[in-house]
């Protein structure tokens, strides 16, 4: 398994008039902590374009719990579970300051041939790295 956490403070135009965190805003928390995640292991979004294949969301769910509020500091933990194939299975868990649960989720990428555009497996490029980081 692998597992990242990366700490984000709550803006003010990430809120609504009340102060609390808009919804749409947990799916760009969940990015950034798959981005970051991605970046730890040696595999930037960059990277993984470079090598022909993109990795567009196929399918993604969230449960709120309970609502984040301007000045909170999230802390966004994600998980990989298992080795990527034709899909990348990343799953979220949203924290606030105070320990609670915020929110959680999880979202499915496809992999992609970038000129074709057609679903392909995760190249054996990519899936050494990921291997290399599921035996530490």
């Amino acid at each position: 398994m692998l597992k990242t956490e990366l700490n984000i403070d709550v803006r003010y135009y990430e809120t609504d008039q009340m102060g609390i965190v808009h919804h749409s805003n947990y799916l760009r928390y969940f990015e950034c902590g798959r981005v970051d995640l991605l970046k730890k292991i040696g595999l930037p979004i960059e990277k993984i374009e470079e090598s022909g294949v993109m990795m567009p969301v196929v399918s993604l769910n969230c449960h709120y719990r309970t609502p984040a509020k301007l000045g909170d500091s999230l802390n966004v933990i994600t998980y990989i579970e298992e080795l990527p194939k034709a899909r990348l299975d990343i799953r979220n868990e949203i924290f606030n300051q105070d320990g609670m649960l915020v929110c959680e989720g999880s979202v499915m990428l496809g992999f992609i041939n970038s000129e074709t555009r057609r679903p392909v497996r995760c190249p054996k490029s990519l899936l050494n790295i990921f291997e290399q980081h599921f035996n530490d």
